[in-house]
Parts: structure tokens; sequence; C-alpha cells
């Protein structure tokens, strides 16, 4: 098909959406099937990652949360601060596990990677920009108090912060 437009051709709607968002964790090309994580033992399987035992003959490969916590950068970040977090910091950290251990068991690269102590409150980092969200709501939820996101396109990170 030849363009009238100077050597361009003519792109639909999704593939130019498709470009906006990029992910350098997510394979350029289709995993062979099966493939195991060596880190973490999920397998790739019918074009997803699932937790499941693989075959002796399955291809090993890292897996994107895998991948993202060795090279120490988060898809998600959730910073929580005031003085209820003080006065609820157990409690809190322990929704925060409870609602990524259900999440991850569903799916595998959803996962908390640190939960750091600051001055001012805490930072919580995640290999996916969805549990980011999903756990800042979950605070909202149970605790209310003031949420803000933040979500940078380019590099598919979000940055939630919680107050209260």
């Amino acid at each position: 098909m030849k363009s009238e437009r100077g050597g361009f051709q003519p792109i639909s709607r999704d593939q130019l959406l498709q470009e906006l968002v990029h992910d350098s964790y997510k394979a350029g090309r289709k995993l062979r099937e099966p493939t195991r994580c060596p880190d973490c033992g999920a397998v790739f399987q019918n074009g997803r990652w699932i937790w499941g035992a693989a075959p002796a003959a399955a291809h090993a490969a890292r897996c994107p949360a895998c991948h993202r916590m060795h090279d120490r950068f988060p898809g998600g970040f959730v910073t929580l601060k005031g003085v209820f977090l003080q006065q609820h910091r157990d409690e809190i950290l322990h929704l925060m596990r409870n609602h990524e251990a259900k999440e991850k068991a569903e799916h595998p690269l959803q996962r908390i990677m640190a939960i750091v102590d600051s001055a001012d409150g805490m930072m919580v980092t995640t290999t996916d920009a969805h549990l980011a969200r999903d756990l800042a709501r979950a605070l909202h939820k149970a605790y209310k108090g003031e949420l803000e996101f933040h979500y940078n396109k380019e590099d598919n990170l979000l940055r939630a912060t919680w107050t209260r």
C-alpha cells in the first residue's frame, strides 16, 4: 500500500496508543511456553504468568516482577504520612500485606518490593502500578484520609500519597 504522505504509512489509533505506554519490563517478544522464572518459580503459560508447576523441560527466563526487583526499579510508589500512620502502623502494614497476598495469588507480577520507614512516614514500592493504586485505595477505603495519584504515562509509573 503506497502512502500519499511522503512515505508515511497510515496506522490505526490502537497502534499509536500501544507505543505511548512502553514498559521495558514486558518482553518485546512472546516467550516460549512453558517458561519458568528461576527466581520466584512463576510459570509463563497460555500467554500469562501464573503460579504452578512447570514441566522439567520448561525454558528459563526471569519474570518482569523479579526483573524489576533485581534492578531495584519499582513500577509504583505509595507514600504514607501522618499521625494516624504512627499510631496504627502495625495494623496498616497488616492490611497492605494481606492485600498484596490476595493480589499476588492471582497475579504473580503484582508484589510489594520494599517497605521503608522515613522521618515523616513510610514508602512502599511495588513491581506494578496497579498494585500501588490498589494498596492506596484499600488504605483510603479502610481509614479514609487524603489520597493523591500522579501517573507518568511515559514511564508507566504511579506515585500515590495517602495522608491521615
